[in-house]
């Protein structure tokens, strides 16, 4: 008869631990987006209402955005002497003519053609102050005033 001497092996793996029941958790299921209100968008609550102004002055922003960028590539067309009668500036004029026509006018013009088109920068400052204005009554009514707050 043969004896086994030899001392028994630990079949565990060293690498990974086994939980123990003090270190072993379970997951809890809670929801962090439901509100003390009802949650639903225009509930009127916080949340919601950040948001929507959120995207209020994001819309604002982008379109007076793209009014100015509009208007600075008009500028630098009428600076540079582009054709007037090649379709991309005839279109440019076009659509951003509408947007000049209130501030021509206001200071004169030198005779001869135009280098600086002085009704296009008041134009562009017009644009930017009115934007400027309108984010900031938006966050003044909504009392935020950055995009650090939530």
């Amino acid at each position: 008869m043969t004896t086994n001497t030899a001392a028994p092996r630990d079949t565990t793996d060293s690498a990974a631990p086994a939980p123990t029941p003090a270190t072993a958790t379970t997951p809890t299921s809670t929801n962090v987006n439901v509100g003390a209100g009802s949650g639903s968008p225009g509930s009127g609550s916080p949340r919601s209402r950040s948001a929507s102004i959120w995207t209020v002055t994001r819309v604002t922003a982008l379109v007076f955005t793209v009014l100015e960028v509009l208007l600075v590539v008009r500028f630098a067309l009428k600076l540079f002497g582009a054709n007037a009668e090649q379709p991309l500036a005839a279109a440019l004029y076009g659509v951003t003519d509408p947007l000049v026509a209130p501030f021509r006018g206001i200071f004169a013009q030198p005779a001869g053609t135009p280098v600086i088109e002085i009704g296009t920068l008041l134009a562009i400052v017009f644009f930017m102050l009115v934007a400027a204005l309108t984010v900031a009554l938006a966050r003044a009514f909504t009392g935020k005033r950055g995009e650090g707050d939530v």
